[in-house]
């Protein structure tokens, strides 16, 4: 049971933060894409959706290839600055946060859609920078949409498999989360009822995250 409870608590904090941290970024781009003209915008776009049609186990290659100790980036990282994040739990909030952050770039983009620009027109009329007019009109208007939207990335990023295993492998204590564990479960003897309680666990957190995705969709929807 304590090897279960760290497991669960391990999912958690790893889809936690792999969210926290593609909110910021993926906020940004959800206006860009929406407000925003510019050259390559479409090839932008395709970079940032290209892991929602990518099998997730390629989208772990890929990353082991980049951020790997044979990678481009992963070698700068190891021998200037003696980081090494392959097979770490830090790749498995990287792996999490990568497959979900299309979902939250196009929600936080369909919310943004939704938000009337001359309500922002009227913000600069009043000489707001466009920094203001992002965080005190934008950014509040759109806000349920974002909810969702970050709702929606902690789920996918608590469910994912393929891109964990093949960058952040399947290491118990470090790596191990719950679609992990259920994997490394139904391949041992007499593991399926460890394997059931933690499906449990995780169909009973989807589904509350999905309840508070469509809770928010509503509001948006009424505001």
């Amino acid at each position: 049971m304590n090897d279960q409870l760290q497991i669960i608590l391990l999912s958690l904090k790893i889809a936690t933060l792999s969210t926290l941290i593609i909110i910021p970024i993926g906020t940004y781009l959800g206006w860009l894409f929406s407000r925003k003209r510019f050259i390559g915008k479409s090839l932008l776009d395709g970079l940032v959706n290209i892991p929602l049609v990518l099998p997730p186990v390629v989208t772990g290659y890929l990353l082991l290839i980049l951020l790997g100790p044979s990678g481009f980036i992963g070698r700068f990282l190891k021998e200037w600055f003696g980081i090494n994040l392959a097979f770490t739990w830090w790749a498995a909030v990287i792996a999490s946060g990568v497959v979900s952050f299309p979902l939250l770039v196009r929600s936080v983009r369909v919310a943004i859609d939704v938000v009337d620009p001359k309500l922002e027109d009227a913000g600069r009329m009043l000489r707001a920078s466009e920094a203001r007019v992002f965080f005190k009109i934008t950014i509040p208007l759109a806000a349920n949409g974002i909810i969702a939207g970050s709702v929606l990335a902690f789920a996918r990023a608590l469910g994912e498999f393929g891109a964990t295993i093949i960058f952040a492998g399947n290491i118990l204590g470090k790596t191990q989360t719950i679609p992990l564990a259920v994997f490394t479960y139904f391949n041992q003897p007499d593991g399926a009822s460890k394997a059931t309680s933690l499906l449990i666990v995780a169909v009973v957190i989807s589904y509350l995250s999905i309840l508070l995705n469509e809770l928010m969709l509503r509001r948006m929807k009424n505001a």
